[in-house]
């Protein structure tokens, strides 16, 4: 009985014997010997491979074998092709799909017929894999075995073709004549496919868009982008689409434009004729019929390319032609389209690793390995022809080596395929090629552009290239021709039109520069130029600065070459002039470091050479330095006072207004220290009228009462007018500052709503600005926000995404996100993630005065670790650093811990304090704790009834604000509440809460400091009055009864009555309507 045939997805081996009825005629004898030869060889072969043979299924001398894998196939094949069976040579074709049954003993089918059309086109000897199968076994294959690939072919009769693979091994023939195909209308010789096609899918659709909607398509680029590669795998992908085929001419060997007919009626197959021209034979041959011509490598015979396609679709209606150029061949309904270099992220790199596997076969790579190739196929802009000349260098460099070779990529990148053209043998023959075919007004222009960095527009061109040699006029038109040409791409940046090389052109263009006599002048141009761009920054003309910070992102690279060229000249002048005008750039988009760096290049500069440096250009260079180091560097504050040193004894009032101000921002930790300097600063400032310095000013102002002073009302007069003034004069910068410390205070006093709301507002303007110092201050503040706002998760989310860019600024920096990291931590209840985070604060934070100004976690994690010892020690070290509204936080965390040290006295104490500063301060946002602490610890003394009404109080401010309590304390707050509860009953209980709960802030704050306060008043007059005492007046002049009084501050009417005896004799009024009036007048509250 037959063993079943496999089913589902089955690999089938078709094979017959080549000439076998030549045989049979010639050697009879011998033939009946060999077949059954063949047919003991088959049987023992297929058993051992795991084959099955449809014995019925073949005619003649041909057989068929199924396998269930496909590898099992491959070495059944390889076993025939070696077994000793001569005279006979087999034709093997192995193609792997989905079968379909006739009977349990045939296959019929897709799978099988094309199958047996890849058999058709092997020679004797010869085994050819479909791409399906090739692909399958290709990562697989013994050592001995290896694959070539045929190319795209078309197969008898089926509509698709098929990528054909020829399996090889050392102890076979593998040189064989051209794939056996029956006669085809035209011939198809598209360029072999030696090495894998790799990505392009994209682009791909977009050329057969292109061929199926227009007759002429042209692919431009560079030299090496992958022109020819592309335009081939488009024609061999759509080459059915033709009813008469494809033809494709090379035109690259070509030096003679008349040749161009000839060369495309040899590649038709036509004989030459006597007395009739090639170009007529061709468009005769081509006639009606319905078929693609590919016309490779246009650019240097482009009248002729152009003549023979005018004339070829002209006359020909059904045909359509795809050539390539490295510039449009110039006709009338010519569509261009420029072949872009490979996408980095993807398919650069996988076309390294590719080619370099070919080249070294055992070549695989580590995490150092995958880096460089991603820098080198970025450094090679993605172009296919460098990319694959440096992976060709596996042999003998490691991909680091590699990209370090770079620097002299001509030198490294040679060594191409022998069989390439010579212009693509190496990357100096590619782009000689495009340069020589320049004219000469066109190598000028060339050349002087590769002084350029990251792309320029018309404007920059104009201005750096233009002499007595190219005159502005001619600037556009002979730009437009390069781009023409594929040395210079053009692009839409922002809506305007730039232009940039691929650095390899790039690099070739200053050669080229180099080899002149004018490199000197159009490198001192293209400093000029770029200087006085920048110079345009720091001058405050324009009052949309963000553009002009945008354009200075867009030129940076040339800024970096400005500099370079100034450094290398001795310059140093110049060079300070540029980067200390670039000081509101690098602010605004972040890059202290780097400002700071270039700075760093150029004073030392001025140490080793001794230069003749202006004091004012180095006073203004050290407090510019001064301020961008500010979050890296403790000795920061002493630079900027030698710049202010400096700036006194030079007259140049902008100039001392600048460093005081620095001075002043520096010295934003201590109010006091910062205050005579921002102080003599606005005298000069307003004197001069300089608004967009006064609106630097007042931040800095605002900021230093913000968290050097804690002075909330200070910090909101000098932020709202610096707000205003640089929105008035378009500085989007020190707007965003303004806002954020307005935020600021909205978040202290409580209104974490708002603050949230400005927050977001202002994270938004800063990401789409790119303005990485607010987008780190921005997240860290609100993380701060939303942990007080009952989002702890989201807040820390914002911390984690705030570091990266807190690292780029500073190590301070970095701490200030940490501990707002570490107090979300808190809020959220993880005590581990908070610890870690303390910790990472304190370390980033060193001994810097900055630190000062920021609030601190790590006396709250040392408590909620339950290291008391250490909690009371930062707690001590925290407020004596604190002022302001720091105090508050400061004094709460300090009552916390005397409560865990069970000190009931030294924590109602600095509760009390906390409270009196809080008021003073308006700092609202720690009344709900403060409220809660001082309930847990009349609780603690046995006052439940008291505890419950404060406890009401503070739950109903956390209703209205929106503040929430910090997780780590929930489990305190519930143990205090449940013994009042309990102690009181849940009805006295709840009536007691009610009554705090109608409280409003202010009463619960009053209420909370009653008979608490400062006891050394003075006996008579209204500063003579107890908290109580000013209440009860403030109510009488509300109009409210002894009755009514008593029971909003929770006392008798009796009670109110004494009270109100002792005002009287304190005030000396006489009855309770003349109370009221003089309350009214003193706004008593």
């Amino acid at each position: 009985m037959n063993e079943p045939l496999p089913t589902g997805t089955v690999t089938l081996l078709l094979a017959d014997v080549q000439g076998s009825t030549q045989l049979w005629n010639s050697q009879p004898a011998e033939m009946t010997a060999a077949i059954a030869n063949l047919d003991q060889t088959l049987a023992e072969v297929v058993g051992i491979h795991r084959g099955v043979r449809p014995v019925e299924q073949g005619e003649g001398d041909s057989f068929v074998i199924a396998f269930n894998r496909a590898s099992d196939a491959v070495a059944c094949a390889l076993a025939l092709q070696r077994a000793p069976l001569a005279p006979l040579r087999l034709r093997i074709g192995l193609h792997t799909g989905e079968v379909q049954l006739r009977d349990e003993n045939n296959y019929v089918g897709p799978a099988i017929n094309r199958t047996a059309r890849l058999r058709e086109l092997a020679h004797g000897g010869q085994t050819l894999l479909s791409g399906t199968t090739s692909d399958l076994v290709a990562d697989t294959l013994p050592d001995d075995l290896w694959l070539i690939d045929l190319g795209i072919h078309p197969l008898r009769d089926l509509p698709r073709p098929e990528r054909v693979v020829q399996l090889c091994h050392h102890d076979l023939c593998n040189d064989f004549p051209p794939l056996r195909k029956r006669e085809m209308p035209v011939t198809q010789h598209l360029p072999a496919e030696l090495t894998s096609f790799v990505g392009r899918d994209a682009e791909m659709a977009e050329v057969r868009d292109l061929l199926a909607r227009s007759r002429l398509v042209t692919l431009t680029g560079a030299g090496g982008v992958g022109k020819t590669r592309l335009a081939a795998r488009v024609a061999a992908s759509i080459c059915n689409d033709y009813a008469d085929g494809v033809c494709y001419v090379d035109l690259a060997p070509l030096t003679d434009p008349t040749l161009v007919p000839m060369t495309t009626a040899r590649a038709l197959g036509l004989p030459e004729e006597p007395g009739r021209s090639p170009e007529k034979s061709v468009l005769q041959f081509i006639g009606d019929r319905h078929m693609l011509m590919v016309l490779d490598n246009c650019e240097h015979l482009l009248d002729a390319s152009a003549a023979l396609a005018n004339a070829a679709l002209a006359g020909c209606p059904r045909l359509t032609v795809l050539t390539t150029s490295r510039e449009p061949i110039g006709m009338n309904g010519e569509v261009t389209w420029r072949v872009p270099s490979l996408s980095l992220a993807e398919d650069a790199v996988l076309l390294f690793n590719d080619r370099a596997r070919h080249a070294q076969p055992g070549f695989h790579t580590n995490d150092a390995d995958a880096r460089a190739i991603d820098e080198i196929c970025r450094r090679l802009d993605g172009m296919p022809l460098a990319i694959e000349l440096a992976a060709a260098r596996v042999r003998a460099l490691s991909p680091a080596e590699i990209l370090a070779g770079l620097q002299d990529r001509f030198r490294l990148l040679t060594g191409g395929s022998r069989t390439a053209v010579r212009r693509q043998q190496t990357l100096r023959a590619s782009v000689d090629w495009s340069h020589a075919l320049l004219t000469e007004p066109e190598r000028i222009l060339f050349r002087r552009l590769g002084v350029f960095a990251g792309g320029f527009d018309v404007e920059s061109c104009a201005k750096v290239v233009c002499d007595n040699d190219l005159e502005h006029h001619q600037v556009l038109d002979v730009l437009a021709l390069l781009v023409d040409k594929s040395l210079v791409i053009s692009e839409s940046v922002n809506g305007l039109t730039r232009y940039r090389l691929l650095e390899t052109i790039r690099q070739y263009a200053q050669e080229k520069l180099g080899e002149s006599a004018e490199a000197i002048a159009v490198r001192d141009r293209h400093r000029d130029h770029f200087t006085s761009m920048a110079a345009g920054l720091d001058a405050r003309v324009n009052t949309n600065m963000e553009s002009l910070f945008d354009q200075a992102e867009i030129d940076i690279d040339n800024l970096r070459a400005a500099f370079a060229w100034s450094r290398e000249g001795r310059e140093t002048d110049r060079a300070l002039h540029l980067v200390t005008s670039l000081q509101p750039y690098w602010l605004s988009r972040g890059r202290l470091k780097e400002g700071s760096a270039w700075l760093d290049l150029v004073l030392a500069d001025a140490e080793a050479a001794g230069a003749d440096v202006a004091p004012s250009a180095m006073a203004r260079a050290l407090a510019d330095k001064a301020f961008l180091d500010n979050m890296r560097d403790a000795e920061s504050f002493a630079r900027a006072q030698r710049s202010l040193a400096i700036a006194r004894d030079v007259d140049d009032p902008v100039l001392l207004a600048h460093s005081l101000t620095v001075c002043g921002r520096l010295a934003a930790w201590n109010a006091e220290i910062a205050r005579p300097y921002l102080s003599e600063a606005e005298n000069l400032i307003r004197a001069m009228g300089d608004r967009w310095r006064l609106c630097q000013l007042l931040y800095s102002q605002a900021l230093s009462a913000m968290v050097g002073a804690g002075d909330l009302d200070v910090a909101v007069a000098a932020a709202t007018e610096g707000r205003d003034l640089a929105d008035e004069v378009g500085d989007r910068g020190y707007a965003r500052g303004c806002r954020w410390c307005l935020a600021g205070v909205q978040w202290v006093r409580g209104d974490v709503a708002g603050a949230e709301a400005r927050d977001r507002e202002l994270m938004d303007e800063a990401d789409a600005a790119h303005a990485l110092i607010w987008q780190v201050n921005v997240r860290s503040g609100l993380s701060h926000v939303l942990a007080h706002s009952g989002r702890a998760a989201e807040g820390r989310t914002l911390a984690l995404e705030a570091l990266d860019g807190a690292a780029d600024i500073g190590r301070y920096q970095e701490g200030v996100v940490y501990a707002a990291l570490a107090f979300a931590a808190l809020a959220d209840g993880d005590v581990a993630a908070a610890a870690e985070a303390s910790d990472t604060t304190r370390e980033r934070f060193g001994a810097w005065p900055l630190v000062t100004t920021t609030a601190k976690p790590s006396a709250q994690v040392a408590l909620a670790r339950g290291d008391l010892a250490s909690a009371r020690r930062f707690a001590e070290e925290d407020l004596a650093d604190a002022r302001g509204w720091f105090t508050v936080q400061a004094l709460s965390t300090r009552a916390r811990v005397a409560m865990a040290e069970k000190k009931p006295g030294l924590a109602e104490r600095d509760v009390q304090d906390a409270l009196a500063r809080a008021v003073e301060t308006q700092a609202h946002l720690f009344v709900p704790d403060l409220l809660e602490l001082l309930a847990g610890l009349t609780q603690d003394a046995g006052n439940h009834l008291e505890a419950a009404r404060l406890f009401g109080a503070a739950h109903a401010v956390r209703e209205r604000t929106g503040i929430v309590r910090f997780r780590v304390y929930d489990s305190d707050y519930a143990a205090s509440v449940t013994a009042s509860r309990n102690a009181l009953g849940e009805t006295e209980f709840g009536a007691a809460w009610d009554a705090g709960t109608v409280l409003s802030t202010d009463e619960a704050v009053a209420y909370a400091r009653r008979g608490r306060g400062e006891r050394k008043r003075p006996p008579m007059g209204w500063d003579s009055l107890t908290p109580t005492e000013r209440d009860v007046v403030r109510l009488v002049s509300e109009g409210l009864g002894n009755k009514d009084i008593g029971d909003r501050l929770f006392i008798s009417p009796r009670t109110v009555q004494t009270h109100l005896t002792h005002v009287y004799a304190k005030l000396g009024v006489g009855s309770r309507m003349r109370l009221a009036q003089e309350a009214v007048r003193r706004s008593v509250s």
